[in-house]
């Protein structure tokens, strides 16, 4: 017999902070894209494609990216755990959130990397 400690002042610590640190990834971001917004007022589909076409942007873009879909899943995963009760539904939705987010990560290097 396996004696598990499940309760306690480091359960849920680690996504807490996976929580709060992509959060401050995206809040990073979404201020970037903000200032350019606001500084190159008057800027056009050429401007937005030469800053899109930087290499830096386009990692800081992925990291974004893969910082969503990593908050997303804990969010997600935890509202399943909480709320579906039966083991079948909730792997069901537990594997179909996961296919939504590879798919979305599928989709976002394909738009931001153009691949």
């Amino acid at each position: 017999m396996v004696n598990r400690h499940v309760v306690g002042a480091h359960y849920g610590l680690r996504d807490w902070l996976v929580q709060r640190v992509t959060a401050v990834i995206m809040l990073v971001y979404a201020v970037a894209v903000g200032a350019f917004v606001l500084f190159a007022a008057k800027a056009g589909y050429a401007d937005w494609q030469e800053l899109f076409s930087c290499t830096w942007v386009r990692v800081l873009s992925t990291v974004t990216v893969l910082a969503l879909l990593w908050h997303a899943w804990v969010g997600i995963r935890d509202i399943w755990m909480d709320y579906v009760q039966p083991l079948g539904l909730r792997v069901t939705l537990h594997v179909l959130t996961i296919l939504w987010l590879i798919g979305s990560l599928v989709y976002s290097v394909k738009v931001v990397w153009g691949v």
